[in-house]
């Protein structure tokens, strides 16, 4: 196995290695994937490294847990922390955040996973209330006294519902949209986490695939793809898709961003190492379909760190094309 850095997960107090995998990919939502593939993904990811696997409740009605679950169960050398997610399963409505609920989701999730104790659950982007009520973390607190999960953390869509979880004593850690594409994150939130020892777990890091500079104006993504159904929000929030960016500027700013790339470096490595190396951020969950692909995204963490020229460079990128037209939503 390859090594590679590990970083403390906020306040879960486990490491976890700074290149995490992604798993929405294998529940289906980028097209079918074969089970056998999955599990030739997850183990070119633990071979390469990684040891956090990000999932959701969601993914797949659960096919993503489930797969980790198995691949785990044949690979008990593997030390691989695995974060889920819980909530989108319901209408989301706060009320149906509640202690019953939770209880509920865990038990599918634990079956799903075959463990006992979940590593880490996730609130699943929620509606911005539910971040700043006493009950709902209240009922978190009761599930880690049950010992049905080690630790509790909250996904995020918007700035402002970070900050109002990073306040919260019993939060580990944050996951939000962080990309080339997406910077406001770095304004207030990473600083913020840091300060209080919460961890950042940046998705969408490649803002759909755009940044791997391999797509154009023309490609045609596959009918079960939400590259293609949810590019206006239609299905859920829309900065999960192109983070929230037209496809037609995202595609031409990915261009622009391609020819940044350093010598032996893919774009998508080159959004990967940025990612890494922005101040307070733990771990990078690009997600793959393809052995190739998981190898690539883990060897971004070996390259050397970007040169000041390149993230001033990424800076006037955004500013120039992306900042005007995605920043007032977020």
């Amino acid at each position: 196995m390859i090594l590679m850095e590990q970083r403390t997960l906020g306040r879960t107090g486990r490491d976890v290695s700074v290149v995490g995998q992604g798993t929405w990919q294998l529940g289906g939502d980028w097209g079918e994937v074969a089970e056998d593939d999955a599990f030739d993904v997850l183990d070119a990811a633990v071979e390469s490294g990684v040891t956090f696997f990000d999932t959701a409740d969601v993914y797949g009605d659960g096919r993503s847990e489930q797969l980790i679950g198995r691949y785990l169960k044949n690979r008990p050398d593997a030390d691989v922390f695995v974060a889920t997610k819980m909530g989108r399963r319901a209408d989301q409505v706060p009320e149906n955040y509640v202690l019953d609920n939770f209880r509920t989701w865990n038990d599918r999730s634990r079956a799903n996973l075959g463990t006992d104790t979940l590593d880490l659950v996730q609130l699943h982007c929620p509606p911005s209330s539910v971040y700043s009520s006493d009950a709902v973390y209240d009922a978190l607190d009761t599930l880690v006294a049950e010992q049905r999960i080690a630790a509790y953390a909250v996904s995020v869509e918007t700035c402002a519902e970070a900050l109002a979880a990073i306040a919260r004593p019993g939060v580990a850690s944050v996951q939000i949209i962080l990309n080339p594409f997406r910077l406001k994150p770095l304004d207030e939130v990473l600083p913020a986490a840091a300060a209080a020892g919460v961890g950042i777990i940046a998705r969408v890091p490649l803002a759909s695939g755009l940044l791997s500079g391999k797509y154009t104006k023309d490609t045609v993504f596959g009918p079960e793809d939400h590259r293609t159904y949810n590019r206006h929000g239609e299905a859920f929030d829309q900065g999960e898709t192109f983070s929230g960016i037209d496809y037609a500027t995202g595609v031409a700013a990915a261009a622009e961003f391609a020819g940044l790339a350093p010598e032996g470096a893919t774009p998508a490595q080159t959004a990967l190492r940025w990612i890494i190396q922005q101040p307070g951020v733990t771990s990078v969950i690009p997600g793959a379909r393809s052995v190739k692909q998981t190898r690539a995204n883990a060897a971004a963490a070996a390259l050397p760190p970007l040169p000041q020229r390149t993230l001033d460079a990424v800076r006037e990128l955004y500013d120039r094309s992306i900042r005007g037209e995605v920043h007032g939503r977020w």
